[in-house]
C-alpha cells in the first residue's frame, strides 16, 4: 500500500471515530460495531487499526479517553 494510500485511510477512519464520539461517549467495541452497522458490513475494523486511530486522535486532542472501572472509578487519558 502507498503511503498517500494509507494516509487517506487512516483519514477516513479518524473521521468516522469522531462522527460517532461527537454523539456520545462510546466505548472502542462500541465505535467497531457501530462503523460496520452503519457501512453494512463494508468496514469492520479491527483492534489493529482502531485503538492506534483513537490513540492518534487523543495525541491530536480532538478526542479524550475515559477508563471506567466497574467500582465506578475513573481514570483519563492513556499512557
Amino acid at each position: 500500500m502507498t503511503e498517500e494510500k494509507s494516509e487517506f485511510l487512516k483519514g477516513t477512519l479518524d473521521m468516522l471515530i469522531l462522527k460517532l464520539v461527537v454523539l456520545g461517549p462510546i466505548h472502542g467495541y462500541g465505535i467497531a460495531q457501530r462503523i460496520q452497522q452503519v457501512s453494512q458490513d463494508f468496514f469492520q475494523l479491527q483492534q489493529g487499526s482502531l485503538y492506534p486511530a483513537l490513540y492518534r486522535l487523543e495525541d491530536r486532542q480532538a478526542a479524550a479517553s475515559k477508563i471506567l472501572w466497574p467500582s465506578g472509578g475513573s481514570v483519563s487519558g492513556h499512557d
